[in-house]
């Protein structure tokens, strides 16, 4: 990268608004935003800078017209070259393969994408044209969340239903986190190349993105080859407030018996669903493990479903790979829940993962390799691999736009 200067990182979410200000080389931030409750009137955004953070009010409680409060109020900062701007987007569908510079033709396909990800793509599109309009002079770009999963083979993505579902409605596994799986493997991959010579082009890797959303990813030789979501971010794991796999006959039993509408269904697998809905408490996994610790039954449960699940699912990619070099955690849980880490673990031992507690306790910052958690020696082992979703938006924003 020959420039100098920072990349005005855009992710708009259902209900809230993230901006951040990246150095595409050393991911400093100089600026960061976010914006919460968008869409209400109680809409407010925190701006960080180095003097601290300050709470505004913005004008228009819209996510573009959020978004363009918080970019005009920047504009007037001083602050260093901006190269680009980089946006977040959660569905690009068969589309698009890889990240692209914005134009009228590629807005209007993240539009029509929006079938897909109703909740999410809509957003993602204000957010640009909420750039655009107030940074015109710069180019963007826009990364998806799925583009990443999109190398998976055809055995791997096609769900077992009629020919028609996917040939008219594009009914098929997508996958999600893409972009913080690519990161994570990308990383797990020169740290493991740097500590023993391994060709990162034969790395057999299991990356489990662990928050309130997650999801796992086999990636065979820097290639995603098998994922956990699906159509929607709603398949696969359980996460803070979404049921992960389910049997589909579930949602027509409870609306024979309660009248709700598919709609209303599938909101609540989506918002009341995962650990809340099992532990009757909470989404967050520090609550739930304080509360688990003290005997509760109900965060004791919701624990050991999602480590069960997790487990389960890390086992079951390890088919798509032929084997597994290592199995590389992230996410705020997998990065900061260190007796989840060692559930999981203690459930993974057959593929030869045991656990190292000391390294573990030390979330792998003292390890060698660095993030190691496991014993050392020979087969497999788990590191901890901080993501970085924004500076990867970053970097993939500078290569296009000097490569324009």
């Amino acid at each position: 990268m020959s420039s100098s200067g920072s990349v005005v990182v855009v992710n708009c979410g259902s209900s809230s608004v993230k901006l951040a200000l990246v150095d595409p080389v050393t991911g400093e931030r100089a600026l960061s935003c976010l914006g919460e409750r968008i869409g209400s009137p109680d809409a407010v955004v925190h701006m960080t800078t180095a003097e601290g953070t300050r709470t505004i009010t913005p004008a228009a409680t819209t996510h573009r017209g959020a978004l363009a409060h918080v970019l005009q109020r920047l504009l007037d900062l001083d602050l260093p070259p901006l190269l680009g701007v980089g946006h977040r987007v959660v569905q690009g569908g068969q589309v698009f393969r890889g990240s692209v510079r914005v134009d009228d033709r590629v807005l209007a396909q993240i539009h029509e994408l929006s079938a897909l990800a109703p909740l999410h793509n809509p957003a993602n599109a204000s957010g640009i044209e909420a750039a655009r309009a107030v940074l015109p002079d710069l180019e963007h770009v826009a990364v998806f969340d799925t583009a990443f999963h999109q190398t998976m083979p055809e055995t791997n993505y096609r769900y077992a239903v009629p020919a028609r579902w996917y040939e008219e409605f594009g009914v098929r596994r997508y996958g999600m986190h893409g972009t913080s799986h690519r990161f994570v493997s990308q990383r797990a991959a020169q740290v493991l190349h740097e500590a023993d010579g391994r060709d990162p082009k034969e790395l057999k890797l299991v990356v489990a993105h662990l928050g309130n959303g997650c999801s796992a990813t086999a990636v065979l030789g820097g290639r995603s080859v098998d994922t956990t979501m699906g159509l929607t971010p709603l398949e696969g794991l359980v996460m803070g407030t979404r049921s992960g796999d389910l049997d589909p006959a579930v949602v027509e039993l409870v609306a024979d018996r309660t009248g709700e509408s598919v709609t209303e269904i599938v909101k609540q697998l989506n918002s009341s669903s995962g650990l809340l809905a099992l532990s009757g408490l909470s989404n967050d996994v520090r609550t739930l493990s304080g509360k688990a610790a003290e005997g509760h039954p109900g965060a004791r449960l919701a624990l050991d479903v999602f480590v069960h699940r997790a487990a389960k699912h890390v086992a079951a990619l390890t088919v798509s790979l032929g084997g597994l070099d290592a199995l590389v955690l992230t996410g705020g849980i997998g990065e900061n829940a260190k007796n989840v880490r060692s559930m999981l673990l203690q459930r993974l031992q057959h593929l030869g993962l045991r656990e190292d507690p000391a390294a573990n306790d030390a979330h792998g910052r003292e390890s060698t390799p660095p993030g190691r958690i496991t014993v050392p020696g020979p087969g497999p082992l788990a590191m901890v691999v901080p993501t970085d979703e924004e500076l990867l938006i970053a970097r993939d924003t500078v290569a296009l736009v000097e490569n324009a």
